[in-house]
């Protein structure tokens, strides 16, 4: 069965080149999933748990911080010289699918290149997919 899911992605728009703060397009595979089992909200930096969850008090007190939340999601791409390999990997790029404050609008491109999910829909997606799932993203 198939579900679509409402998503933010990057407020500079497509594009798959290193550094561009952009979302990459194309066809991926999840490559990674990361925070299976930890509560909604987990915080996480750099791929680990920060021991934070996320809260208003937590926002206020970093403004500056771009929220991972609950789970991610990590995507390699798989079209050469597309989102694979070179300047254009979105691996090495760090694009993840991951959870984000549930203050964050959805449908409106806010990201710095990731695709943003609500928590609760982010924690759905992670039980039902498999490592290898195959992801599209077109913009």
């Amino acid at each position: 069965m198939l579900k679509r899911y409402s998503v933010s992605t990057a407020m500079k728009g497509p594009g798959n080149t290193k550094n561009s703060g952009q979302t990459p397009i194309g066809k991926h595979y999840i490559r990674a999933k990361i925070g299976g089992g930890a509560p909604e909200n987990t915080v996480f930096v750099g791929r680990r748990t920060t021991g934070e969850i996320y809260s208003q008090a937590l926002a206020e007190q970093y403004p500056e911080r771009d929220w991972i939340l609950t789970r991610i999601l990590w995507l390699c791409g798989m079209q050469p010289g597309i989102n694979r390999l070179g300047n254009v990997d979105s691996m090495q790029r760090y694009i993840y699918i991951h959870g984000t404050p549930d203050c964050e609008p959805m449908g409106i491109p806010l990201s710095h290149g990731c695709i943003r999910m609500r928590n609760a829909d982010i924690m759905e997606l992670f039980d039902r997919i498999g490592y290898g799932t195959e992801v599209e993203i077109l913009l």
